[in-house]
């Protein structure tokens, strides 16, 4: 079996067992990325000789009985938005092409303490704003499945990665659907952990209320796995809760039964394609099968969570991106007359397109005469959606829906059309709005053989649920790889 396609968890146990080396599993994965980066572009920063060095020490480790965890020697990528000692952090943007921080996001400290391998940094939509990862500075990453297709985003270079094979799981940052939406168009699983379950400390900030890290793998148990890991209490955010609940792992169980599970029939309505329509309901039908009761219910303010999200996330994203204005760190223009046109011409070269569109929309909300109202009644808007759902959680113990209204769209059909990109979203900001937790696993193909992701919601700090429901239907389903790595003889 080639090392590349097993789970985070199959490599691991072999790296434990000495059949594999550290320094192998990371150099079947470079030399995966190597051969692949052309084509799908999933990478901003590819730290070969770091990976290696690294491999050097983790060995060590294991050897001397200090790293026994089910991660130690594996590879993997992480988001470009989280911060890394001494590694180039660009959130895919022009402004921080140079930017090397000097202190770790405590996400990726937590995979480093568990005996990681950080091979490098994956692409993204520009500062995390963007559905398709198009909006990237260093270029368009490409869908596995079909090259002439977005892999979904913000986390689409982390996705790309894990489908392709190039590492065995990656870190993603979910604000409106960025963990979920990526993982669904690439035929892998991702969970958006509740809101304060892992730290944001290193995380640089789209929306501070919305954002959270989050695993990206092959399986449900690589998710539950990393996630475990990653999920710490952090004074250093003040958001960050302190909870014991965290083995994940103990809610892979293949079992349902009596297990309560609602369908919002205003997912199901106008704008849904008819094959994920049809993929996602007969995943339902799946567990229902398995001994789940499955009821359908009215969740109501499902039309209102896309502009009260783009309201805030927008307000937020204006106030987080105040920072970058050449003065400190990243980039500033080369020639300019004072203080005030430095700062203007900096910022008008250094912002792509999409992020001027969102600083520009939260500075009009904030704005004096606006503020009450756009962003108070979008606030308003955040509470009522919450009690929506409080509501929902209190007859049943998981919401199943899809991830997105549409499998996969070409290269260049969204920038096009920004709404249409936004609409994309339905599904997944009010998840984020609540502080949910939620998962994102394949349950079927459309007719282009292109993915279709399920999606599975919990109550807040529930995630075990939402783990159980998703590993049960797994078992019903084989993992399928890209037909283009099938193709290219890998």
């Amino acid at each position: 079996m080639d090392m590349m396609s097993m789970t985070a968890v199959e490599l691991g146990k072999k790296i434990a067992s000495g059949e594999i080396s550290v320094a192998e599993a990371t150099q079947a994965s470079l030399d995966r990325i190597k051969k692949l980066e052309e084509d799908y572009h999933s990478f901003v920063t590819v730290d070969e000789q770091g990976a290696l060095k690294q491999a050097e020490i983790i060995q060590k480790k294991i050897k001397d009985g200090e790293l026994t965890g089910p991660l130690a020697g594996v590879p993997v990528a992480i988001k470009d938005n989280m911060c890394i000692d001494g590694m180039l952090t660009t959130c895919s943007s022009k402004i921080l092409y140079n930017f090397k921080p000097t202190f770790t996001a405590e996400a990726v400290v937590q995979l480093q303490k568990a005996g990681a391998v950080i091979v490098g940094k994956t692409n993204m939509d520009e500062f995390a704003m963007g559905s398709t990862t198009e909006t990237s500075y260093f270029g368009v990453t490409k869908n596995p499945w079909d090259l002439e297709r977005v892999p979904g985003g913000s986390s689409g270079g982390s996705a790309a990665s894990v489908s392709a094979e190039e590492v065995p799981y990656a870190l993603g940052s979910d604000t409106g659907g960025s963990i979920r939406q990526p993982a669904a168009f690439c035929g892998v699983t991702g969970i958006k952990p509740t809101y304060g379950r892992v730290s944001r400390y290193g995380l640089i900030a789209y929306g501070s209320s919305l954002d959270q890290i989050g695993p990206l793998a092959k399986d449900v148990t690589d998710c539950a796995t990393v996630l475990e890991v990653i999920s710490t209490h952090d004074k250093k955010d003040s958001t960050s809760v302190d909870r014991k609940d965290t083995d994940f792992t103990a809610a892979l169980v293949d079992d349902v039964a009596g297990m309560k599970i609602g369908i919002p029939r205003d997912y199901f309505g106008a704008g849904i394609d008819s094959e994920v329509k049809e993929q996602v309901l007969a995943a339902a039908k799946t567990l229902e099968e398995k001994g789940a009761i499955v009821e359908e219910f009215d969740l109501s303010l499902v039309e209102y969570a896309i502009p009260a999200y783009y309201i805030i996330a927008s307000a937020e994203a204006s106030s987080n991106l105040e920072r970058f204005d050449g003065v400190k760190y990243g980039y500033r223009t080369e020639s300019y007359t004072d203080l005030h046109n430095m700062y203007k011409k900096t910022r008008s070269e250094g912002f792509g397109a999409e992020v001027k569109r969102r600083i520009m929309l939260g500075s009009f909300v904030l704005s004096s005469g606006y503020y009450d109202a756009y962003y108070i009644k979008a606030l308003r808007t955040k509470a009522l959606i919450k009690q929506a759902f409080d509501k929902a959680f209190e007859a049943y113990d998981v919401i199943l829906g899809p991830v997105a209204p549409t499998t996969a769209l070409k290269l260049g059909e969204s920038l096009s059309d920004p709404l249409k990109m936004y609409l994309g979203d339905i599904y997944t900001v009010s998840v984020n709005l609540a502080g949910l937790p939620g998962i994102s696993l394949p349950c079927g193909y459309d007719s282009n053989g292109l993915p279709v992701g399920l999606q599975l919601l919990a109550k807040p700090f529930d995630e075990k649920s939402m783990i159980r429901a998703a590993y049960a239907f797994e078992q019903t389903m084989q993992y399928r790889r890209p037909t283009t790595l099938t193709e290219r003889g890998l």
